[in-house]
């Protein structure tokens, strides 16, 4: 008895319910519309807990097939699989259940949530994308991108492209901010955990976060712009622009190589190779995530 409980504790721990935070971009489709229908929501909660399945599913199979590399990272190397506490068997036959589980939900809520599912799960396991500068950013984008596409088509609503193209962006501003902050791990350890990370510079993801982060903010406001733009549902929405802006300035800002070292002897693990950590950990991001979803409600409850 002792043995399952434990064993279900590792599973649980590899599922890592913390990056479950990511999957919570199902529900912009529902508050950017400013619906109130239950419905709609309960189809948008059902989408979550398909994309928790999922992702879960996603990390465990991750984990069995870098396991080796993943023995060799500072911090990658206490999970589970790499630790060797759980039997790669055991987590494959789980994460397979998991898809399964994820998969069936999908389809009793719409056949193109169960596409959007099955689109996610086969660029996750693109390997050879994966492996390949600039394609495994737009592979990782990607994913928040179809979070956000399935919280529409779950509760049949219409996504403005401005918006999806805000998401893609920021989505590839995290990506390369994880990027980087593999690269000066590598500079520190001297021990290169991805392949992919042989093709990459620090000066080359700066030139390339320079036109992310500015895109990001330029789309977010042309989206905040309102129906004239094809945007939002009213231009009230640009009240929301300063804290996007800010959300920015305070990522890069913990991605700064001197404010991680500071940030690192209080907690080695809040980096920007973990967002979902920051996010949950960092009180500037908090207060900037909350502010804005405040004001978004405000401007919600005020217009409809």
């Amino acid at each position: 008895m002792h043995s399952i409980f434990s064993i279900s504790n590792l599973l649980f721990k590899a599922c890592r319910p913390r990056h479950w935070t990511k999957n919570l971009l199902v529900f912009t489709a529902p508050l950017f519309s400013f619906q109130v229908e239950l419905l709609i929501w309960l189809k948008s909660l059902q989408a979550l807990i398909c994309f928790c399945l999922l992702s879960s599913a996603v990390y465990i199979l991750n984990d069995v097939i870098d396991a080796k590399s993943d023995r060799l990272h500072p911090i990658k190397k206490y999970r589970p699989i790499a630790a060797k506490l759980l039997a790669a068997e055991i987590a494959c036959i789980f994460s397979l259940f998991l898809i399964f589980i994820s998969l069936y939900l999908g389809f009793l809520v719409s056949n193109l949530l169960l596409l959007i599912l099955s689109i996610y799960l086969l660029i996750i396991y693109c390997l050879k994308l994966k492996q390949e500068p600039l394609f495994d950013l737009l592979c990782i984008s990607s994913g928040f991108l179809l979070r956000a596409i399935a919280g529409g088509v779950s509760s049949d609503l219409i996504i403005s492209p401005w918006f999806l193209l805000s998401i893609g962006l920021l989505a590839l501003f995290l990506a390369l901010e994880k990027r980087k902050a593999e690269i000066r791990n590598i500079s520190i350890n001297h021990i290169k955990t991805r392949k992919v990370l042989q093709r990459y510079s620090l000066p080359l993801l700066l030139r390339i976060e320079s036109l992310v982060a500015t895109s990001s903010f330029v789309t977010y406001s042309l989206w905040a712009a309102g129906p004239a733009l094809q945007g939002a549902k009213t231009s009230w929405m640009l009240l929301t622009v300063p804290f996007v802006l800010i959300g920015i300035f305070q990522y890069q800002l913990l991605s700064d190589p001197d404010e991680a070292i500071r940030r690192s002897k209080k907690n080695s693990d809040q980096t920007p190779e973990n967002p979902e950590k920051i996010l949950l950990q960092d009180k500037g991001i908090r207060i900037t995530v909350i502010s804005w979803l405040l004001t978004t409600i405000f401007i919600g409850l005020t217009t409809t």
